[in-house]
């Protein structure tokens, strides 16, 4: 998806900055929530800084944000509305 960069700072809860090369926010999407926060602690433990624990969605889903040790902010989801069928 892309969103404005303001939408993005909401929705990451971090502050707007000047722009970058940087102003983007890479998707990784999982097949549960359980996923979700394994992937997030092993970010963490490789160094990530999280910057919105994974939590319920406004969109149904869970998610949280991470950024990675050169500054990059990742979001990873599970959307139970993307799932594929079996």
């Amino acid at each position: 998806a892309l969103w404005p960069r303001k939408s993005l700072a909401k929705d990451a809860g971090v502050p707007m900055s000047p722009r970058a090369t940087t102003d983007i926010a890479l998707a990784h999407n999982l097949a549960s929530r359980e996923e979700v926060d394994a992937v997030m602690n092993e970010a963490q433990g490789a160094g990530a800084i999280i910057v919105k624990p994974a939590q319920a969605t406004f969109w149904g889903g869970y998610a949280g944000y991470f950024r990675d040790p050169e500054g990059h902010l990742w979001e990873i989801a599970w959307n139970p509305q993307m799932l594929p069928a079996d």
